[in-house]
């Protein structure tokens, strides 16, 4: 069994020092790792960075994050990624992680992601250059995405995790006004899982979404922002079988 706790959307500022802290402490006794789904500050400046990496120092499990667009806000993500790396965690950004758990290996790819809709109500990479630009970023996120996934089933993972901030499915946004669903994620996220293969996903940015979702390919889709699971985290129990010829795993609890 690998336990894997997930949050996003804490958006942490000079005056939330010490408010999740109690809560992260007890994570060597529920889970093996610590993943954040990115908006981790309030408005992406050093001091807010510094704020979060305090917050997840040395608490005895691997913490691994990537950004939202919150924490790009100020222009700084490159600061922003250096304090919270000093602090003791793995920022991901197309790229992936290999961590040796008490319950198994577990593999975990990372991107930010970004926006454009899903499939039959998407923006189209059509027209002018911002609009072409706008698609082809989110686009060159999901490939990346899908290079870091497919790098992890190279490594022989018991399971593998994907991780973003924006939404891959619509599933998860259910309750969201959906005159903005294209501007919480993207389909071509959940292409890239799909494509690749992974046991779950875990993204936040949703603040009003639904925890529970699923892509076409049977791909378990959690919405952890800190707003939909009400808590500090939410722990995912992902079950890893007896080796066997598909290598794969299950999710359970949750």
């Amino acid at each position: 069994m690998i336990r894997i706790a997930a949050v996003g959307d804490i958006h942490m500022g000079p005056d939330s020092q010490g408010v999740l802290r109690p809560a992260f402490e007890t994570l060597p006794d529920c889970a093996d790792v610590l993943l954040l789904a990115g908006d981790l500050t309030r408005h992406g400046t050093p001091e807010e960075a510094r704020v979060v990496a305090r917050e997840v120092k040395d608490l005895g499990v691997p913490v691994v994050a990537v950004l939202g667009n919150h924490d790009h806000h100020d222009e700084r993500p490159d600061e922003v990624t250096a304090i919270l790396q000093d602090g003791g965690v793995q920022v991901l950004e197309g790229q992936e992680t290999v961590l040796d758990c008490a319950g198994g290996r577990v593999g975990v790819a990372g991107t930010k992601g970004f926006c454009g809709g899903f499939a039959g109500r998407n923006a189209g990479e059509f027209g002018e250059p911002l609009m072409k630009e706008f698609v082809r970023y989110t686009r060159r996120s999901a490939d990346s995405l899908r290079t870091a996934l497919e790098r992890l089933g190279e490594q022989g993972c018991d399971a593998r995790v994907a991780l973003t901030h924006f939404s891959p499915v619509p599933d998860t946004l259910a309750g969201e006004p959906l005159e903005i669903y294209p501007f919480l994620g993207s389909y071509l996220l959940a292409e890239a899982i799909d494509t690749a293969g992974a046991d779950l996903a875990v993204h936040g940015h949703a603040h009003a979404g639904t925890e529970h979702g699923m892509t076409s390919g049977g791909v378990r889709v959690r919405n952890v922002a800190q707003p939909v699971i009400g808590r500090a985290f939410h722990v995912y129990h992902l079950q890893v079988p007896e080796r066997v010829a598909t290598g794969s795993s299950a999710e359970s609890a949750g």
